[in-house]
C-alpha cells in the first residue's frame, strides 16, 4: 500500500546529500517541504537558494524543485523528491513587506512569522507574555494570503497562533508540532488551538522530534498512531499530516545556531533543560525517512482504512497546498 501512496513530509532541515535524498526516495516520499533559512537575512537566503539550485542540477534523477503544486503530483509520476522551500522565520523579509513577493517568486512557499522569540510580527512561544501578532504582522499576512504564500504558525505562541489563525484570509499551517495533551512541551499546542486550527481548514503536521513526543526517544510507534487517533477526533481526518522535523547528519553548530542565532551568547535551552543541548536519540521505528512505510503499517494496526491513511500520509498535506499556494488576487 505506502508505494502507492502520495508521501508529504511537512518540515525536514537535513544536512542534505544524495545519500539522505536517496534515503527519501527509498522511504517513498513525494515531497518534502526543507528548511532554506532559520535566522539568515536577504542576502543569506538567495545564497542559499543559489546552493538548492546547484542541488538540483547535481542530482536531477533524484530530486526537482516544487513550483506549484502540479509539481509533487509530476513527481509521484516520475518517481522522484519534490522539494518545496520554507523558511523558520521571518527574516527573509527583514522590516520590507515587499520581500514577502519577491521570496515567493523565488519559490519559498511557507514562511513562519516567528521562531521561539518575539519577532517583527509575532510572538514566539518560549516568550513569557504573548502581545500577539503586531501590526506589521497583520500586513504581511494580508501580502502572504495575496501572493500564495503559507503562513506557518509552529513555533508560534499561543495568542499569536490564534490570531493569525483568525487574520488570515487562507488557512495557516501548523507544519511541525504535537498536541500539549499528548506531551507537555512549550512548542507543542493546545487543543484550544488546535480546535480553531481544524475549523479554519488548517493543518497540522504531527512532528518526530523526540522531545516533542511522550517519552522522548522511547515514544512508541503504538503511541505515536493513538495520538493520531485521538487528534483526528479533535481536529477532524482532514486537517492532518506529518512534519516530521527531521534533522539528519547535522552537526552540534546547526543546532546552536537555530536555537541561539545571532542574539544570544549563551546556549539557549529551549525548554528549560540541558538535557536539550545535543541532538536527541532517534526513535528506533524512524531513523531516517527509509522508515516512512512503518508510520503507514502503524496506522494500519491502528485500524485507520485506507482513504484514511492517504489523507495522513500525504494527501490532506496536497489538498491543502492547492488551495494554500493560490494567491489572493496580485492587483497593482
Amino acid at each position: 500500500m505506502h508505494n502507492d501512496l502520495i508521501v508529504i513530509d511537512g518540515l525536514q532541515y537535513s544536512n542534505w546529500n544524495r545519500a539522505i535524498f536517496q534515503q527519501l526516495k527509498e522511504g517513498g516520499v513525494t515531497m518534502v517541504h526543507v528548511t532554506v533559512v532559520y535566522h539568515e537575512q536577504i542576502r543569506e537566503t538567495l545564497l542559499s537558494i543559489a546552493k538548492w539550485n546547484r542541488q538540483f542540477e547535481m542530482h536531477h534523477d533524484l530530486i526537482m524543485p516544487v513550483k506549484s503544486t502540479a509539481d509533487i503530483r509530476l513527481a509521484k509520476k516520475l518517481g522522484k523528491v519534490s522539494i518545496m522551500f520554507g523558511a523558520q522565520n521571518c527574516s527573509p523579509i527583514e522590516d520590507d513587506i515587499g520581500m514577502v513577493e519577491i521570496m515567493r517568486e523565488l519559490n519559498l512557499m511557507i514562511m513562519q512569522l516567528t521562531y521561539n522569540n518575539q519577532s517583527l510580527l509575532a510572538c514566539g512561544c518560549y516568550e513569557a507574555q504573548d502581545s500577539g501578532v503586531t501590526r506589521f504582522g497583520k500586513q504581511v499576512i494580508k501580502e502572504m494570503n495575496r501572493v500564495g504564500m503559507v503562513v506557518d504558525m509552529s513555533h508560534s505562541g499561543e495568542r499569536s497562533t490564534l490570531d493569525a489563525i483568525a487574520m488570515s484570509q487562507s488557512p495557516i499551517v501548523i507544519s511541525h508540532a504535537n498536541p500539549n495533551s499528548f506531551h507537555e512541551a512549550k512548542r507543542n499546542k493546545s487543543d484550544k488551538v488546535l480546535k480553531a486550527l481544524g475549523e479554519s481548514g488548517g493543518l497540522l503536521g504531527f512532528s518526530l522530534y523526540p522531545f516533542h513526543l511522550k517519552n522522548g526517544p522511547d515514544c512508541s510507534l503504538d503511541d505515536f498512531c493513538d495520538m493520531i487517533a485521538n487528534t483526528a477526533d479533535l481536529m477532524g481526518i482532514d486537517h492532518i499530516g506529518l512534519g516530521t522535523d527531521l534533522c539528519q547528519e547535522q552537526p552540534l553548530s546547526v543546532l546552536e545556531w537555530m536555537r541561539n542565532g545571532r542574539w544570544s551568547k549563551e546556549m539557549d535551552y529551549g525548554e528549560g533543560s540541558k538535557e536539550n543541548s545535543d541532538w536527541p536519540r532517534p526513535l528506533s521505528w524512524f531513523r531516517d525517512s527509509r522508515d516512512f512505510p512503518n508510520i503507514t503499517r502503524g496506522l494500519q494496526k491502528r485500524g485507520f482504512n485506507a482513504d484514511d491513511i492517504a489523507k495522513v500520509m500525504g494527501l490532506n498535506w496536497l489538498n491543502f497546498l492547492d488551495e494554500g499556494l493560490k494567491p489572493q488576487g496580485l492587483e497593482r
